[in-house]
């Protein structure tokens, strides 16, 4: 299914965007290059980018301007990533985070 906003006022939705592909979780999604990692997971319908450290807590899109860290993932091995700011580029390869991951 797709989520993506195809049309919008304010948004810019042009299509003439580059349309790569990136792998989430072990499953290969398309996006738009250059768009935020996060918009691209919500158009492919991925809720949830990290799981907290204690309770083991679904978390997802929250401020979506990089001030909290909810949507941290583990992007091209580095973890603690904010994906609503951080742009897409092809063949990242992205996980779901559990907890505080520490760089190695």
């Amino acid at each position: 299914m797709n989520y993506r906003i195809e049309e919008h006022a304010v948004v810019n939705t042009a299509s003439d965007t580059d349309t790569v592909e990136i792998t989430v979780d072990g499953k290969k999604i398309p996006a738009k290059k250059g768009e935020p990692i996060l918009a691209a997971l919500l158009a492919s319908g991925i809720r949830i980018n990290r799981y907290t450290a204690k309770k083991h807590e679904p978390r997802g899109l929250f401020c979506g301007i990089g001030q909290c860290t909810d949507c941290v993932m583990i992007v091209n091995g580095r973890p603690n990533v904010r994906t609503c700011i951080t742009p897409v580029e092809s063949g990242m390869i992205i996980k779901t985070q559990n907890g505080i991951e520490k760089e190695v």
